[in-house]
């Protein structure tokens, strides 16, 4: 799906970059048609195989059909990612729905011109399934846009709305704050994998580390949890994260705290607490090889620290969301961080991302999260 700028021998003819151009290998065979973009290293992103397809309103509208009919077989629908990049054939494009509300990520130059159209389509094709979207907001904020030479931008796509939307997922309700919340407002891809603690928390003492807006946390408390303590480092997250559990009645259940958790777990660990289960739902310590190393000390180090937190026989739930962590060497890292505090792991499950945002063979990136259950045993 990308062709490297290390990887073209020539260029003919003329364009401009985001322009739509075919692509022949070695001895001429034509390997599709992409968007060239001479800023970035990865110089064209491919957008179908089939050099005679035009690249016009009847193949995006077959795209997002397809994307639609696919999360309508695998998925709910309520509140779901509806478009994922290259794993829907649409490259640079993360399109996801907060009920009745679309919030879009334009990662690359040439699907940055399709973006108005795009939007438009989909809202037809929603429609017909009795989806009226209220509102669109873009989040192109992200920091890769610099290496397509585009500008990071937010804003309304259309008519202005009140960008604090309600949704619920496995039953949960949430606030999500599609302005200023983290990437699109809310990590959807853990959507199962949330639903999957649950049968372990009732009755359960759970610390959910990382809780970001309180998502782990929540889903322990509606399934009977005695106590649940979650942590962020940020005060904006909290904050959401407590109204949260006040819009779902588990205030008195589920606390927030406002916390480094590097530094929280040595403290807990010193006070002689333990937990029943510990839920570890870090972000990403590496977007680059260059900085692995690094990632690796420190999922080590809160796997280690979250190990020790766990009562014998209670269960951690760990996860990284790292492409560049591969699940050999997350797997590794675990191990690892088992070995050294002398505790024996039992795997209950693996899972990965939920199914709306697809794994493509033939792109790489788009694996990126891996979710482990283990119940921790003291080594005797």
């Amino acid at each position: 799906m990308w062709i490297f700028d290390n990887e073209i021998a020539s260029i003919m003819g003329s364009f401009e970059d985001g322009d739509i151009v075919i692509v022949h290998d070695f001895d001429g065979y034509p390997m599709g048609k992409g968007f060239i973009n001479r800023n970035s290293k990865i110089r064209v992103r491919l957008m179908t195989r089939n050099t005679e397809q035009e690249i016009d309103d009847a193949f995006l509208r077959e795209r997002l059909e397809n994307a639609w009919e696919y999360r309508k077989k695998t998925v709910d629908t309520s509140s779901c990612r509806v478009v994922f990049g290259e794993a829907d054939f649409l490259p640079g494009l993360v399109i996801d729905k907060f009920s009745d509300v679309l919030v879009v990520q334009s990662l690359a130059l040439g699907i940055d011109r399709f973006k108005e159209r795009i939007v438009d389509i989909l809202k037809a094709i929603l429609e017909k399934d009795g989806i009226n979207i209220r509102g669109v907001y873009e989040r192109s904020d992200a920091k890769v846009r610099k290496n397509e030479g585009l500008p990071r931008i937010k804003g309304f796509i259309g008519d202005e709305f009140d960008t604090n939307v309600q949704i619920v997922e496995n039953g949960v309700k949430y606030y999500v704050d599609v302005k200023e919340g983290q990437k699109t407002g809310f990590f959807l891809d853990q959507k199962y994998n949330r639903q999957s603690i649950r049968k372990l928390c009732k009755d359960a003492k759970v610390l959910d580390c990382f809780t970001h807006t309180g998502s782990f946390a929540l889903n322990a408390g509606q399934a009977g949890a005695k106590s649940v303590l979650g942590l962020d480092a940020s005060e904006l997250g909290v904050e959401q994260a407590r109204k949260n559990a006040e819009l779902n009645g588990l205030s008195d259940t589920v606390k927030f705290e406002c916390a480094d958790v590097f530094d929280k777990l040595p403290e807990l660990e010193k006070a002689g607490e333990k937990f029943d289960v510990v839920i570890l739902d870090p972000p990403a310590f590496t977007k680059s090889r260059n900085s692995i190393k690094n990632a690796v000390k420190g999922y080590r180090e809160i796997n280690l620290r979250g190990m020790k937190l766990v009562k014998d026989g209670g269960f951690l739930a760990t996860c990284s969301c790292s492409h560049f962590m591969d699940y050999d060497l997350f797997t590794k890292t675990i191990a690892q961080a088992a070995s050294n505090v002398h505790k024996r792991l039992r795997q209950v499950e693996f899972r990965t991302q939920a199914p709306d945002h697809p794994i493509l063979w033939a792109a790489n990136e788009s694996y990126y999260l891996k979710f482990y259950i283990f119940q921790v045993c003291d080594e005797k």
